[in-house]
């Protein structure tokens, strides 16, 4: 089995999601998109398994900075290029487990991946 985590180290919730893998000894590799880079083939993989609107983080700084148009005009073309620029908009862990892509940590829901 091949695990990918993406996000950022710096982020609670990355942090959370490591801690719970490395307790249930679960080997996984780290992708961090400051340091290992984030293409736009990538950011459209992410869009294309999980939903534009679910990649999307809403709650960060980053977004709130954007203008009222930026926004208003994000939609399923446009918003893989501000990801691109703006990797911090990327909602955190996004885990690809042998090419099945999860978004977001909970225990219950990595007990559940990992489980079945």
């Amino acid at each position: 089995m091949s695990i990918t985590m993406f996000g950022i180290p710096n982020c609670d919730t990355i942090k959370k999601a490591k801690k719970w893998l490395e307790a249930n000894n679960v080997e996984y590799t780290f992708h961090e998109y400051r340091k290992n880079g984030i293409s736009e083939q990538m950011v459209r993989e992410f869009c294309d398994a999980l939903g534009w609107e679910q990649v999307l983080n809403k709650r960060g700084t980053t977004y709130r900075q954007l203008s009222q148009q930026q926004k208003d005009m994000l939609n399923a073309d446009s918003v893989v290029s501000l990801l691109v620029e703006h990797p911090a908009m990327i909602k955190r862990p996004i885990i690809d487990i042998d090419g099945s892509k999860h978004i977001g940590f909970k225990a219950d829901q990595y007990q559940q991946i990992f489980n079945s």
